[in-house]
């Protein structure tokens, strides 16, 4: 009896398309992985920076509160602040100049809105790859067994034989793939899910600094909800 059966058996012992669908595994699992890591990195970053909103508002005006949320100009709240002010210096530049008067409160939030916009694309970078990895990679491997089955079958015809031996170690190869391709597609669907819900935590945060900016940029004060506390809202326009 053959015992030499694992991965590599099954490499050597393959014919083309069972190589070409052991690799193709192994490129989506690579591929997911790396995904995995460079988002979670993302997500993380952006957890950080989330964190210095609060110490922006502590701010005594616009440039402290800038080098409060950090100096990495890919930061989502960096950049949501920039625009908003630069939305709002564009508004009071060209206001004399037409004949209708813009509305600040729609400028601003149209401004705000296509960075969140932009944010949301660069979040999702990716995650297209995680959702097909995790989709087809089963399906992939499913193909694979059958291909396996099927030659092994044919081998085991064409020897006139059919003992347990003989039948047990190709079949045994074969389901290999099965096992790899839900090996590769697991963790591309739980990643999916965990960068989601991290995505997701972040365009919430975003969304609720977009508010609060909108506020400031219209009203000239952060608005709160209930009493506002004088301690949390200390930066004034100008």
């Amino acid at each position: 009896m053959n015992n030499e059966f694992g991965l590599s058996h099954v490499w050597t012992q393959g014919d083309m398309v069972s190589r070409a669908v052991f690799a193709a595994l192994i490129l989506m699992s690579l591929a997911s992985w790396v995904v995995i890591l460079i988002k979670a990195l993302d997500v993380v970053r952006a957890k950080r920076q989330a964190a210095r909103v609060d110490g922006f508002w502590h701010s005594s005006d616009m440039a402290e509160g800038l080098s409060k949320l950090g100096l990495d100009e890919a930061s989502p709240f960096r950049q949501l602040a920039l625009e908003g002010r630069e939305a709002a210096a564009h508004h009071r530049a060209t206001q004399a100049q037409l004949h209708d008067s813009l509305d600040v409160s729609d400028w601003i939030s149209r401004a705000l809105q296509s960075s969140i916009d932009n944010t949301t694309a660069k979040l999702q970078q990716g995650l297209a790859i995680l959702a097909s990895v995790g989709s087809t990679a089963p399906f992939v491997g499913l193909f694979g067994t059958v291909w396996g089955i099927y030659h092994a079958l044919m081998r085991i015809s064409g020897a006139g034989q059919a003992s347990i031996d003989q039948v047990a170690g190709p079949i045994g190869e074969a389901l290999i793939m099965t096992a790899l391709g839900l090996a590769v597609a697991i963790p591309a669907v739980l990643g999916y899910n965990a960068l989601v819900r991290g995505n997701k935590h972040i365009l919430v945060k975003l969304g609720r600094f977009a508010h609060d900016l909108h506020a400031y940029y219209v009203t000239g004060a952060r608005v709160t909800v209930g009493a506002i506390d004088p301690k949390v809202v200390t930066m004034k326009k100008g």
